[in-house]
């Protein structure tokens, strides 16, 4: 493995240990995500109590789906923008002879896309408030050559403060990085670009049009993604429905787009502006000053892009508590069988309690 085991990617605010780190640093909670090669456990450091989001991915999985590079992907621009306002803290990553851990920052407040499935609505106030943080990001974010190429609500993560926080960089395109070598004994390597016939980068109903094509991607297409997220957070809903990927690609091609009745004005005319199909047209690709027509334009007149990172959210909702409790009794750290074994345990005790509910459809 090119990676170094165990070793802080930015010095911490906690003070941790200066020797390498491993699992048995960590008691691992309740799993709170997972995904092809990879399951996210809410763990607790030992030596400063401090909870952190602990992504673990299995190696062989890895290999098997040929995913080196998404993994090389994720922990490139986590280190690029650890520190940065508006995204993950990347803690450490180490490894055993199994299995990769990546530990972050714990959004303990969920996602965006929850808060706007909590709300039902966002008001206009928030819209702004979450709309400027996102477009500080991208543009944090590509000052650092990193394309994101898959935003969404879902990988928009909520700080204590419910604050933003960019994550899920395994599909975006970086400068200058190599792939990934998971030790498998073969000799051959995957190119990080390599393209394949009807596959893309990103979500249906968030995917430019210039990459469903196979046309490539550019700071443009992440541009794009803002305006779905943004009419998104005005209607409530995405601006590309269908009941398949197909139609919704269709839509996106032939740039179907409507607004309800009630949309924003100001709104509607920035993200008719984003929303166009050749991506050099769109708002904000020939600024001198990275995104200034974008933070100038009359949707955002009321909002000080200056504090936006420091005001305190509109929404007027208590700190998530979906994972409390997660550390039960006199819990061993590390993530041995033992420990693997009582995870799974606490899922099933979980699963099964709810499919007693009565209230499930």
């Amino acid at each position: 493995m090119s990676e170094t085991a165990g070793e802080p990617s930015q010095p911490s605010d906690n003070h941790p240990p200066k020797a390498k780190r491993c699992s048995a640093d960590f008691i691992f909670g309740r799993q709170i995500g997972e995904g092809s090669f990879s399951v996210v456990y809410l763990a607790k450091d030992i030596h400063t109590q401090k909870e952190w989001a602990v992504k673990v991915c299995e190696k062989r999985q890895i290999i098997r789906e040929r995913k080196q590079e998404y993994v090389k992907r994720e922990r490139e621009a986590l280190n690029r923008m650890s520190g940065v306002p508006g995204f993950l803290k990347l803690f450490c990553t180490f490894q055993d002879p199994t299995k990769l851990f990546f530990v972050v920052t714990y959004a303990r407040n969920g996602t965006l896309l929850g808060l706007m499935e909590k709300i039902k609505r966002l008001d206009l106030k928030s819209v702004k408030f979450y709309a400027a943080q996102i477009v500080l990001a991208i543009q944090e974010m590509h000052a650092k050559n990193i394309i994101h190429r898959d935003l969404k609500p879902e990988n928009i993560l909520l700080d204590d403060e419910f604050h933003v926080m960019i994550a899920d960089f395994g599909s975006s395109r970086i400068s200058d990085v190599q792939v990934l070598q998971v030790d498998d004994g073969s000799d051959s390597d995957e190119k990080a670009e390599r393209p394949r016939s009807g596959s893309f980068v990103g979500t249906a109903q968030y995917v430019s049009p210039e990459i469903l094509r196979g046309r490539g991607s550019s700071e443009a297409s992440d541009l794009w993604s803002f305006g779905c997220i943004l009419y998104q957070m005005i209607a409530g809903f995405p601006p590309f429905q269908g009941p398949n990927d197909y139609l919704i690609f269709q839509q996106i091609n032939n740039l179907e787009l409507t607004f309800p009745e009630n949309f924003n004005k100001d709104g509607e005319d920035l993200v008719r502006k984003l929303l166009v199909q050749n991506p050099r047209e769109r708002l904000g690709m020939k600024d001198r000053s990275r995104y200034e027509s974008i933070r100038k334009h009359k949707f955002f007149e009321d909002v000080d892009f200056s504090i936006i990172r420091t005001t305190s959210a509109p929404v007027s909702l208590e700190s998530s508590s979906e994972h409390e409790g997660s550390f039960l009794g006199d819990v061993k750290p590390g993530l041995g069988p033992d420990q693997i074994t009582r995870l799974l345990g606490q899922d099933w005790f979980r699963m099964g309690a709810a499919g007693s509910s009565s209230d499930l459809p």
